[in-house]
């Protein structure tokens, strides 16, 4: 990827620090509002990879959505549809949990730390990919496409 990583990400939690339980499986499991600052005006759209690095059998895919407008926000709690017409237009794929949409963080009771890094990524063009696509048909659908990058990583543990 020879994209420049200058997209500036930022949340309720700050990037390295705890995510709210509001936002993990044990609590209401929905996404947190994700601010998107130093868009590109040649980015015609976003997208959003979510995952955990630290899971016990290998990355793990949380979340994934594109043809996101470039705009400075993601709202907190999109509905869990592969087309969502409000509060924004976005189309989302399957998570490793085997569902559409955000799927919270979650690790194994006792396991640890994880981190959890929110990317984003400016493209110059909307992606033609049908709703509900794994996470390798969306990077796969991307690739030379991305002109700008930026990543937020959160941390969650349960004890």
């Amino acid at each position: 990827m020879n994209a420049e990583k200058s997209l500036k990400i930022g949340s309720i939690f700050h990037d390295g620090s705890f995510i709210p339980s509001k936002f993990t499986c044990d609590g209401e499991d929905i996404n947190p509002p994700i601010y998107i600052g130093n868009i590109s005006p040649k980015a015609r759209s976003l997208v959003i990879i979510m995952d955990d690095p630290d899971a016990p059998r290998g990355t793990f895919t949380h979340w994934i959505a594109w043809n996101i407008p470039p705009r400075g926000e993601i709202p907190e709690n999109l509905p869990k549809v592969a087309e969502v017409k409000n509060p924004m237009t976005l189309i989302q794929g399957r998570n490793d949990f085997g569902r559409v949409g955000y799927g919270g963080p979650c690790p194994p009771r006792g396991h640890g730390t994880h981190h959890y890094r929110f990317r984003i990524y400016a493209l110059n063009v909307e992606l033609n990919l049908k709703p509900g696509s794994t996470r390798e048909e969306l990077e796969e659908a991307m690739r030379n496409h991305v002109i700008q990058w930026g990543e937020l990583v959160g941390l969650y543990k349960r004890i």
